[in-house]
This record gives structure tokens, sequence and C-alpha cells, in this order.
């Protein structure tokens, strides 16, 4: 596979383009409890253009239904079969694994709880249960107490699952602590390493699309290692959003497999044409801007929009970069850029 050197263009709005908005939440729709600037009348208007509207979270502390009364509240009419979470790929991943009815050990939210019990499985909390097998998914109020049974579990030999392994979760507050944190803590305590489902692996695509049926997909997310690179591998076109996780100099430093065929401020993305980044000898142009790459240094000459800026950027930075990852430095661009 050919590695992307820039973002793409759209002639077309993107929500006429895809038929479906493949949707992160955390950094994407919401931070905390609280809708994103613009995300709620962009999904509205989006949804009324006729684009669907699928919300894919690596979150497995709530369920699909308390996700979609949270979406309603905010202002975004949804009902659960819109939302895909990876506790219900993790609980698909296991079901194919045990017999039929088995207990598991799960350290979660009720996402988890309710994911498991929807597959014909058990939740049980103790390693004492004779589980047949363990599963990790997050959950806000996690004990430490909780950790430790699924420590013996795991040393004990019983088959491990995370729902995902993200390090890290916007919050309202800031980022905070991912359930990749706590699969760290358990993998230090037994030296294993746990069947993943979440983005960016082949269990959540395969979920997704068995939920979704989406036959033109967009993925639109805030996270180039979950998001972007899930899209990546699922060989479908993808929208970064700079509303959570990934900021402008991440974006700039992408592997091949973390680069977003569109770039976005955030979802008023999805109602626009997306503008063309073209080459000009060593150069890119976007907008007004044109970006080019020295030894040591990107560098950016122009004016107008800064997002225009940052696609030009990306021009310069992945092609420099190749199949690695760009290290010049663009401290100088970005801060002209405001970003």
């Amino acid at each position: 596979m050919t590695h992307r050197t820039s973002p793409n263009g759209s002639e077309g709005p993107l929500d006429t383009a895809y038929d479906t908005a493949l949707l992160d939440l955390d950094g994407v729709v919401y931070a905390g409890g609280d809708a994103i600037a613009h995300a709620v009348e962009s999904l509205g208007t989006a949804s009324g253009h006729g684009m669907r509207l699928a919300y894919v979270t690596n979150n497995a502390s709530r369920t699909p239904g308390a996700v979609a009364d949270h979406l309603t509240d905010l202002g975004v009419p949804a009902e659960a079969e819109d939302v895909i979470t990876s506790a219900q790929a993790v609980a698909r991943l296991i079901a194919d694994q045990v017999p039929a009815g088995a207990k598991v050990l799960a350290v979660g939210g009720e996402g988890l709880f309710e994911a498991l019990r929807e597959r014909g499985l058990r939740p049980v909390e103790s390693a004492e249960d004779e589980p047949a097998a363990a599963v990790q998914g997050y959950g806000p109020d996690l004990r430490w107490s909780q950790l430790g049974e699924m420590a013996y579990a795991v040393n004990r030999g019983v088959p491990w699952f995370a729902s995902n392994t993200d390090l890290t979760i916007p919050s309202a507050r800031g980022i905070a602590p991912g359930n990749g944190a706590a699969v760290e803590v358990v993998r230090i305590a037994t030296g294993g390493q746990p069947q993943v489902a979440g983005k960016p692996l082949p269990p959540m695509h395969r979920e997704t699309v068995i939920r979704t049926g989406a036959k033109r997909p967009l993925v639109v997310g805030d996270r180039l290692d979950t998001d972007i690179e899930g899209a990546h591998a699922g060989g479908v076109d993808s929208l970064l959003v700079l509303t959570g996780v990934t900021d402008a100099a991440g974006l700039l430093a992408a592997r091949p497999e973390h680069r977003p065929t569109y770039v976005a401020a955030d979802l008023r993305g999805l109602l626009v044409p997306q503008p063309d980044v073209t080459a000009d000898g060593d150069a890119f142009r976007c907008g007004g801007w044109t970006a080019s790459a020295t030894a040591d240094a990107l560098v950016l000459d122009g004016d107008g929009d800064p997002l225009d800026g940052l696609r030009a950027l990306c021009g310069a930075a992945w092609t420099a970069a190749g199949e690695g990852q760009c290290g010049l430095d663009a401290g100088k661009v970005l801060a002209r850029l405001g970003l």
C-alpha cells in the first residue's frame, strides 16, 4: 500500500460524499458530559442531508442506550442501535472462544456487563468463581482490588481480554487515564498480553460493519492511534478533527498508518468541501499557503485559513518523512498559524 503524502480534497461536502459517518464520541462529539463546540448543530445538519450517523466508541463503560440518551439530551437524537462500543466487540470476541453461558470475570462499567449478557455470557467479580475468561473495560469507579482479581485470574492461565488499550481519555477537566493504563497494571503483574477488541483492531471494525451495514463509511475521530489507524486498517477514508487528543504537531509527525484522508478543526468539516493540497516542485500549496521542508525545519509562506496552512504543512512533513515519522522543527510555523 502506498503511503499518503498529503490530505485529500473533496469537491463536495463530506456529508454527501459518504453515506455513513462512523463517529468517535470522546473528543469528537463531547468531552466529559458537555458537547464540543459546533458538534450538535453540525451533526443535525449532516443528518438532515441524509448522512447516517453511527457512534463508534472505545469507551466501554456505558451501555449503548445510556450513550444514546446522553446524545439526545445534548440535542443529537440517537437510538441505542446507533451506538457501537468496544464492549460489544470484545463480548463477541469472547463468545467466539468460550462455551455458551460461560462465566467471565469482568472489570469495567455497566456497558461491558450488558454486552457480555447480550452474548449469553455471565459476568462474575472474583477469580474464585472459576471464570472461563477475564475482561477489562473502562470504568470511572475502578478499584484496586478489581485489578487484583484480574491479575489472579490471568496468572492462573485464564484467557485475558481487553475492550481497548487507550492510555488516555478526554474529560471535561482534561486528559485522564484510560483503560489502557489499567490494562498495563495487570500486564506488569502477570507478564501477559490480552486479546484486544477496540479500535484500531479488526474486531471493532467487524462489529461496526455488522451493526451499521455502511457502504461508503467515513471514520471521524480525534485520535491517530485508534480512529485513524483503524480506518487505515479497514481500508476506509477518515476525517481527523482537532477537538480532542491530537494536536497540530502530532498530526505533522504522523506515521503512514496515522495519516487521515481529511483534516478539519471540528465537525463543521463534515458540511463543506475539502480543499486540495497540490504539489509544486518540492513545495505544497493549499489555499493561500505554501509549505516546504528544509534539512531541519518546516517552512510556511502566505496567508489565509490556518487549517489550509496546516494541510499544506502535512504535505511537506509527510513527504519528507516518507514511511517514517517527521521530526522536523514545526514550532515557528505552527505558532504563526495559531496552532
